[in-house]
């Protein structure tokens, strides 16, 4: 890991597929969100680098900048099935794109899947770097939203 990425792992006695699942589905990510601030999604599943949904998004959930609701548009940047799911958010509003990137690795055990979270923003533009607001999340956001997909995916409904 570098200064400007945070990577945290998780066993979860689940299949890849059942996890894959969760993550390629844009309700999966509200719904697995530890943050709040995803509040809904419009798309459907990602199947290949360069797919794309919209999350309907409210910062106010984190008390910690005035941007209140705003929507992104979630681009997958990475997609290896069952394997790998990387993106980064865009917007309109945040013009040039800030380029910083999420994305999950997986790996099949014995028992399940270890899965492993990772927001990275060593490649963010300039004018976001100069503003010192990265990272715009902390790294127990991951490790709680990990908490969030294995009880989703362990016990399935």
């Amino acid at each position: 890991m570098s200064d400007e990425r945070f990577e945290v792992t998780r066993e979860i006695a689940a299949p890849p597929a059942r996890v894959f699942a969760v993550l390629t589905d844009p309700r999966g990510h509200v719904s697995i969100d530890s943050s709040g601030m995803l509040q809904s999604a419009d798309g459907e599943h990602v199947s290949k680098t360069g797919d794309s949904f919209v999350v309907h998004m409210d910062r106010e959930a984190l008390n910690d900048r005035p941007m209140g609701r705003y929507d992104v548009t979630v681009v997958i940047t990475a997609y290896d099935e069952d394997a790998l799911i990387e993106w980064t958010p865009t917007s309109p509003g945040f013009k040039p794109d800030i380029d910083h990137r999420y994305g999950y690795l997986l790996r099949p055990t014995a028992t399940g899947t270890l899965v492993t979270s990772y927001y990275d923003w060593s490649q963010i533009h300039e004018r976001y770097r100069a503003a010192g607001i990265f990272p715009i999340l902390q790294e127990s956001a991951l490790r709680a939203t990990l908490g969030i997909l294995a009880r989703t995916v362990e016990n399935p409904a």
